[in-house]
């Protein structure tokens, strides 16, 4: 596929696509989705999101038809309102009110984004949760294990983590998330704050911007009009556009070819911008296409597998909350790789299990809450291991004190806790609670269960002998 031509724009050719590729391989690009990927399905066929509100939002406000375009935008809507002396904030209370009793399965081409595994960070210009469950949906059976990130120019979030050290996907709202409050852009003068606020030291989320200023950038659909676009993109590379720099940005947008000054001046100014003129849905649909291909695949059903991977098992990330009755496993931070197989193997079985992924936590707060999930799990799993046995110190051992203490108030020779060894540390010796002595030591090389284990541990639960 090539991108047609259109006002100026040059071809996005086979090379583009593989240099591309290649980026996003090393985990060096960042999509920025805007509006234009949000088509739903609606009573009257698929339509944008944005388009489908706009009306609505003028119902709820009052605002008769006849006083706004036959398609109207959120802001002719939030206008014609301001106009008519209302209430600024009323728009945004109307507006969670409608979206509060509908909802929409996420669109096609975000879940193509999401199932391109490689992308880790994600910034969003709508103020939807759309991008959010594309990712949950794809990539973790529907669990909420997307973290959302939410700026606004009178409360700064930055990311949690350095990008490297990010344990989940995160999705950044930029100019603010759905709320019942005006503070998310709805209108164009939202977006002048936005971007005001984006420009200060004060306001500006320096972690974010500082990935944004070093990775290539696919800016998808954000509907953006010349000017702002030219700003967008000075504001994430923080030097003059027309500077020498070792990445460069794909805009895929189809307003795009309607600005030939945009084109002209990316062309000429801005020469690591590249324009694919045919849409960001288009664009979606042959990167994921393209994606796949490299990865020996044609096509992939979202809703049952994970893309781009042969493992007949998938790991799927902890949910943020542990689910009631779940099994709680610990671990030193070292022996993550084999505590993510042997979760995924259990998953497979159907045992719901739970361990503390992001270890980002500290203080009062977030003791107490380990020690509850350890004070309601079924069972205890430690997982012990030469790791464990060269660290005389770790949070670890206090999630195994807490499971000691718990069993105190247990009858005796109760089952509870259920040791497991990943390589060939003897019992005797071992730098363990002596009521781990007591229990049975599972013994699984790397964290593969054996069909033992497993069969062990459906018993344990009172789940059938076999899957189902």
């Amino acid at each position: 596929m090539s991108d047609s031509l259109g006002a100026g724009v040059e071809p996005f050719e086979a090379d583009a696509w593989d240099d591309l590729l290649n980026h996003i391989d090393e985990r060096l690009v960042i999509p920025i989705v805007g509006p234009e990927l949000l088509t739903v399905a609606t009573d009257a066929g698929p339509q944008n999101l944005y388009a489908w509100l706009a009306p609505r939002l003028a119902a709820r406000l009052g605002v008769p038809s006849d006083e706004i375009p036959a398609e109207p935008t959120l802001n002719d809507v939030v206008v014609r309102f301001l106009s008519r002396r209302g209430r600024r904030e009323d728009a945004y209370t109307r507006l969670r009110t409608i979206m509060r009793e509908t909802t929409f399965a996420p669109p096609r081409a975000l879940r193509q984004l999401a199932g391109i595994a490689d992308f880790d960070l994600f910034v969003t210009t709508t103020f939807d949760s759309l991008l959010e469950d594309a990712l949950n949906t794809v990539r973790f059976a529907g669990l909420r294990s997307t973290d959302a990130v939410v700026y606004a120019p009178n409360k700064v979030a930055d990311l949690p983590a350095e990008r490297a050290l990010l344990t989940r996907p995160v999705v950044y709202h930029l100019l603010g998330r759905l709320c019942a409050s005006p503070t998310y852009v709805l209108s164009d003068e939202d977006t002048l704050e936005f971007m005001c606020a984006l420009q200060t030291d004060a306001y500006c989320p320096e972690r974010l911007f500082g990935e944004l200023e070093k990775s290539h950038l696919l800016v998808l659909g954000g509907g953006f009009p010349d000017w702002l676009m030219r700003m967008f993109l000075r504001l994430t590379k923080r030097r003059r556009l027309s500077d020498p720099r070792d990445v460069g940005e794909v805009l895929a947008d189809r307003h795009v070819s309607g600005e030939p000054g945009l084109v002209f001046f990316l062309r000429h100014v801005s020469s690591r911008t590249q324009v694919f003129s045919e849409g960001a849905e288009a664009f979606v649909a042959e990167l994921h296409r393209r994606w796949l291909l490299r990865r020996g695949a044609t096509a992939v059903p979202w809703e049952t597998s994970f893309p781009g991977t042969s493992d007949p098992v998938r790991f799927l990330a902890p949910e943020k909350v542990m689910p009631d009755r779940a099994v709680f496993i610990s671990y030193a931070r070292e022996d993550l790789a084999a505590v993510k197989r042997l979760k995924s193997s259990l998953d497979a079985a159907g045992i719901v299990t739970w361990f503390d992924l992001d270890r980002l936590g500290s203080g009062d707060d977030y003791a107490r809450n380990i020690q509850r999930n350890i004070g309601r799990c079924s069972y205890f799993v430690p997982i012990v291991s030469a790791n464990t046995q060269r660290r005389v110190e770790g949070y670890f051992r206090r999630e195994w004190s807490w499971a000691v203490e718990r069993t105190r108030g247990m009858a005796e020779g109760a089952t509870f806790v259920l040791p497991v060894c990943l390589d060939d540390t003897p019992e005797a010796g071992a730098l363990v609670p002596d009521k781990f002595l007591g229990s049975h030591w599972a013994r699984l090389p790397a964290g593969e269960p054996t069909p033992e284990f497993i069969a062990r541990m459906r018993e344990l639960l009172g789940q059938p002998a076999c899957a189902p």
